[in-house]
């Protein structure tokens, strides 16, 4: 099978929004009018970001999920993708799973396929998304204030709990691993909450590299710190209420620093409490307020006594 039949076959769709489909040198968008673009690439390489036993029809729903957190973050409707894949070989029995993991997820959020390239190599994805927000009205990192709220949504730390398993060190029974890995491998992003938080949410982040060093952007872009409540922070991870045990300090690792949650972590003033549990209800995410901004730099972890916790906790980095 060649390139161009592997695109006919897997790939090729009818595209409303742009008057080319798939077939030509580029892709043609608009916004409506008193809309903003919103763009967002992500890269997903096999041995660093999904393992080589990764169900296809799973990674393809992960390679799209992670752009589609980037514009949940940003409080973007998704409008359209382009993907780039290289493959060391064309099987169509990889292929058409990938495919319909990928297209499953678009079609739910009424994201088209407008674009791309394939080429041979090693496993790798990159996806480019397409969303649209009303002018002036994105979630950005820069918006957190002293006084905020610090939020959460859903569950972090079990993504992470999924590839210590994997690695060997840690267990569980097969019931949590069987839904720590399905968080690992099949992220949700939180789409719905990210525009319902729009004129709430004073700044959002998605939670890729892990809660604190995601946090770590906000703050610094938004010229403040932060304190972040330990006890609040641990009950976010599933798998303790599904019957997991292990030491406090572990819990407080896979929920802080572990990483692949695509949760969104966001800022709103006390006086929206009820509005950002209002936007969780509404859009069936819930929410946990899990701190607060504070003017005095620095991201600090309070046990339930109020006092530091005396340890780092350090997200994902790439090249650390």
């Amino acid at each position: 099978m060649g390139e161009f039949e592997l695109i006919r076959r897997f790939f090729d769709r009818p595209v409303r929004r742009s008057p080319l489909g798939v077939g030509d040198d580029c892709a043609l968008l608009a916004p409506q009018p008193g809309m903003q673009l919103a763009v967002s690439s992500d890269m997903l390489v096999e041995g660093r970001h999904f393992l080589s036993t990764v169900d296809p029809r799973r990674l393809g729903h992960k390679a799209l999920a992670v752009n589609l957190s980037d514009l949940a973050a940003c409080g973007a409707r998704p409008l359209a993708f382009s993907l780039s894949l290289a493959l060391p070989h064309a099987d169509p029995h990889w292929l058409a799973p990938f495919a319909e993991g990928l297209f499953a997820l678009a079609e739910a959020h009424d994201c088209e396929l407008v674009g791309g390239d394939t080429t041979r190599g090693p496993l790798c994805i990159a996806i480019t998304v397409y969303g649209e927000v009303p002018a002036g009205q994105a979630l950005l990192r820069s918006g957190a204030r002293a006084g905020d709220d610090l939020w959460v949504s859903g569950t972090l730390g079990d993504a992470r709990l999924a590839l210590e398993i994997f690695r060997g060190r840690a267990q569980a029974t097969a019931e949590v691993f069987v839904a720590a890995r399905a968080r690992m491998e099949q992220p949700e992003p939180r789409v719905s909450l990210g525009q319902a938080l729009r004129g709430v949410a004073t700044s959002a982040i998605d939670v890729s590299d892990g809660l604190l060093g995601d946090l770590a952007h906000v703050l610094d872009r938004s010229g403040v710190g932060a304190s972040v409540d330990a006890p609040s922070a641990a009950g976010l991870l599933a798998a303790a209420r599904a019957g997991y045990t292990a030491p406090a300090p572990q819990i407080l690792e896979l929920v802080l620093a572990g990483g692949d949650d695509y949760e969104l972590a966001f800022t709103a003033p006390p006086a929206a409490r009820q509005s950002v549990e209002e936007a969780g209800a509404r859009t069936g995410t819930p929410v946990t307020r899990i701190g607060r901004v504070e003017a005095e730099p620095g991201l600090r972890v309070l046990d339930a006594n109020g006092g530091l916790v005396p340890r780092s906790f350090a997200g994902f980095d790439h090249f650390a």
